[in-house]
């Protein structure tokens, strides 16, 4: 430290030498690959931030020897304000080189540390949120629920061995249930709620059957103590009443606890740290972990905190603090501006009709109460006697509702919520200096069991919902099974859209039936009014979507009579599962309500846009759909059609090879073979040969025995087909299923390429060579078309307006070639 103080004593310049000196700075510090983790001129609105750390959040402003760092703190916050809340700093450093002022965020009313250069090393200490001895609280959360994880995973495994009939529906119910119950304890031991530590851990370690003894301490939870047996053992006698339906009367199979298991529970099980598990992440890595399903491909599923921020932020949490910034900062009726807007939080109402094991419900829940727990931290100031009240604490998980399909899920979905509800608990205990009860649990049967897409919402949801939100199964139309397919075409005529696009469906449905009404007076019914300003109820939603849903054919079949506007969106990101097999899934945001909100945002990688309207497509452009066409727009225009589909099982595609040998050993069938190209041939230029025996008769076939046993296998592959129609097929096995090849040269345009590419590749062909249905085809196609075709401009509207394949072009002729403006001026004379 001495060599850098040394170095830096007689620098200050801002622009020539920022850069340099917080490189150096941290790498004194001892941090490692500092440019991975810090990133300079952070373009935000038009303006450069010095810099940030975005794992520490932590914003820098930087000023040259001798500014004035309160101005330079000013600049800095207003630029922090401008960051969606999941980026917001935790720390804002302010420096001119020869000092150092850090500001604590989450305590705004206290003045900042002030050091010199000079004194750097005798306050180094104040830079500990620096380095990474000090980690977060999210990051070492986050260690805590994947350890967790792993370790149920293992008790798991160990239990299942000893049930008798280990993979019975029964068993495997009972082992999920009592999964859940033992996690639940550890963490109420761990935190301290059972009102001893480790008072589960001692009833267990002196436990001679611990199987019989589980058994009696669940029924014990379930029982209020006035209704308990009076002979009941002192070691029972101690546990609380946890109530919650945690521990319902339910006969569930508890197997014996062999030594193996007893060894594992007590020397990994019960000397974890429970209490410092994220709810938000352990409840869905728990769940996964458990589930039959999830295990199969990886377990350990889970949704990252910062990408249900993305949803949660924009859909309400922002607007909730800029709301208390203001009031907070206000000194006209402070006190009771504080107390409406805590009534404010208790009141509204949230719902996940997808809700897994409750991530969204969670950390939204969690969000709330922190914001919540800054208000009673403001109501102290105001000398409010907080302690005095009955409780403190107005938002409850009374107004979070779910539908979950899984009944395990709903089970961990109410215990992480319960998890939450604790933790958030403990949190405002340490503000106003006193004990709550925590138990018994309020039975809250907010978290439904069943199918979202077959309930009646209206029926299990308040008239005063507030916000729907949540991450629906997306499941494309390859994946689909046939209960989902059934689901489609309750809602949607075309059967091709997204399962996602049910949730939608039904949302826009629940919209309809809660009509607004008009609530102010003076407006007369048959008068037109202003939705934004008249209308009640106000529901905003926001989902979590395959990209798809925003692009090509679907956009009209889900959007075309949405009840709705969009009043922020991301475009396509990847969204990753954090599993240990990642699936990274390319997807939207879209933020929807039955009202306009003041401002629209478009999220669009690091830029944020301000849009005036946001479409379907997620542009910042009027509302309009491009329908599927048969034709071009402009009658001059040749059509687009597919290639050739051979539907053969690959008996009627050779490769050079095989080609090769079959034209040495039988010459005749050269003028039977002929270059085919599917797209994936096109784009690389690979060389393969197909049959077309279009002209060939019998009897040219049978003198050929290899081209004829090819036929025979084509004939026994369509007649073991699920289609109709490719059955059929079996009775021409000699010829492809569709016949669309041409007479004269064409374009070629691959149905699926590379997003990587600034422009589709696509060439003239020759007639002669057989087009696969992987690929389209331009007849009667000239210069001037193909050079419209490689322009920047249709490569514009392409990428805009065209389905994806994962995030790869998937070109239409429908949606993107007859929907495309060609220019008319000379085009037949080129």
């Amino acid at each position: 430290m001495k060599n850098f103080i040394e170095r830096w004593k007689n620098h200050g310049y801002e622009k020539g030498e920022s850069q340099k000196f917080w490189i150096d700075f941290l790498e004194t510090l001892g941090e490692k690959n500092v440019l991975e983790k810090i990133f300079f001129e952070q373009q935000i609105n038009g303006k450069f931030i010095d810099a940030v750390i975005p794992e520490k959040k932590i914003l820098i402003e930087q000023k040259s020897s001798g500014k004035n760092l309160f101005d330079a703190f000013i600049q800095a916050k207003n630029y922090d304000n401008e960051l969606p809340f999941n980026k917001k700093s935790r720390w804002i450093i302010c420096s001119d080189f020869q000092n150092f002022e850090i500001h604590d965020m989450n305590s705004p009313n206290l003045p900042p540390i002030k050091i010199s250069l000079e004194n750097l090393q005798k306050n180094i200490s104040a830079f500990n949120f620096l380095i990474d001895k000090t980690k977060n609280k999210i990051q070492i959360e986050l260690e805590l629920s994947l350890k967790a994880g792993e370790i149920v995973g293992k008790l798991y495994d160990s239990l299942k061995k000893n049930y008798l009939n280990p993979n019975s529906e029964e068993s495997l119910q009972s082992l999920n249930k009592l999964c859940v119950r033992l996690v639940f304890c550890l963490y109420a031991e761990s935190s301290g709620i059972f009102g001893k530590r480790k008072i589960f851990r001692d009833f267990l370690q002196v436990s001679r059957n611990i199987r019989r003894d589980l058994i009696d301490l669940f029924f014990v939870f379930d029982t209020p103590e006035k209704n308990r047996d009076p002979y009941l053992s002192d070691e029972l006698k101690i546990f609380p009443y946890v109530n919650g339906g945690l521990f319902a009367e339910e006969k569930i199979e508890i197997p014996n606890f062999t030594d193996e298991i007893k060894k594992f529970f007590f020397d990994e099980v019960e000397n974890f740290n429970w209490s410092g598990i994220s709810p938000t992440i352990f409840g869905a890595v728990f769940e996964s972990t458990l589930n039959p399903a999830t295990r199969r491909t990886g377990g350990m599923h889970y949704t990252s905190i910062e990408n249900i921020h993305k949803v949660i932020d924009n859909l309400f949490l922002d607007d909730l603090h800029e709301e208390f910034f203001q009031i907070k900062n206000s000194k006209k009726n402070r006190k009771k501006n504080l107390l409406d807007f805590q009534n404010k939080l208790a009141n509204l109402k949230f719902f996940d009709p997808a809700c897994g094991s409750g991530n969204f419900l969670t950390e939204s829940f969690i969000s709330l109460r922190r914001l919540e727990n800054e208000i009673l931290k403001e109501l102290l100031g105001e000398k409010i006697l907080l302690g005095e009240l009955d409780n403190p604490i107005k938002i409850s998980i009374k107004n979070f509702f779910g539908i979950e399909i899984n009944d395990f899920a709903v089970s961990v979905a109410k215990t992480a919520l319960w998890i939450a509800e604790l933790q958030m608990m403990t949190e405002t205990q340490e503000i106003i200096h006193r004990d709550l009860n925590f138990l018994p649990l309020k039975s809250y049967a907010n978290i439904f069991e069943g199918n979202a897409l077959h309930m009646d919402w209206t029926k299990i949801l308040p008239h005063d919902i507030n916000f729907i939100f949540g991450n629906p199964p997306f499941v494309g139309k390859t994946f689909q099974t046939s209960a989902q397919k059934a689901d489609i075409k309750k809602f949607f005529k075309n059967s091709s859209v997204d399962y996602v696009a049910c949730w939608y469906k039904k949302t826009f449905d629940f919209l309809n039936f809660c009509e607004p009404k008009i609530t102010d007076k003076s407006i007369s019914a048959n008068q037109k009014f202003d939705k934004n300003n008249f209308c009640e109820p106000k529901i905003q939603c926001a989902f979590v979507s395959t990209n798809s849903i925003t692009q090509g054919e679907q956009v009209p079949e889900i959007f075309a009579t949405a009840p709705i506007i969009i009043n922020f969106a991301y475009r396509t990101f990847t969204w990753d599962s954090e599993s240990n097999e990642k699936a990274h899934v390319h997807c939207v945001i879209i933020g929807f309500a039955n009202f306009h909100r003041e401002q629209k945002i478009i999220f669009d990688g690091d830029k944020k846009i301000l849009a005036k309207n946001i479409n379907f497509y997620l542009l910042d452009a009027e509302n309009f759909f491009l329908i599927k066409r048969n034709f071009p727009l402009q009658k001059f225009i040749p059509k687009m059609i597919y290639g050739s589909k051979p539907a053969d099982g690959g008996n009627l595609i050779l490769s050079e090879q095989e080609k090769n040998i079959l034209i040495e050993k039988f010459p005749d069938a050269k003028k039977f073979i002929k270059r085919f190209m599917m797209g994936r041939d096109f784009l690389h230029n690979e060389k393969r040969f197909c049959l077309w025996l279009v002209d060939a008769t019998p009897a040219e076939i049978k003198k050929i025995p290899p081209i004829y046993e090819r036929i025979k296998n084509v004939k026994n592959f369509r007649l073991n087909s699920k289609k109709i129609s490719t059955k059929k097929s079996a009775e021409i096995p000699y010829l492809f299923t569709e016949i669309r090849q041409v007479e004269k040269n064409f374009i070629a345009v691959p149905v699926v390429s590379s997003q990587n590419r600034k422009y589709i590749p696509m060439d003239f062909l020759s007639s002669e060579i057989i087009a696969g249905d992987k690929l389209f085809m331009i007849p009667d196609a000239n210069l001037f078309l193909f050079g419209v075709l490689q322009s920047s401009v249709h490569m514009i509207f392409t990428k805009t307006f065209c389905g994806r394949l994962k995030s790869d072009y998937s070109y239409s002729a429908q949606i993107i070639y007859n929907n495309f403006p060609f220019p008319d001026k000379n085009f037949e004379k080129i």
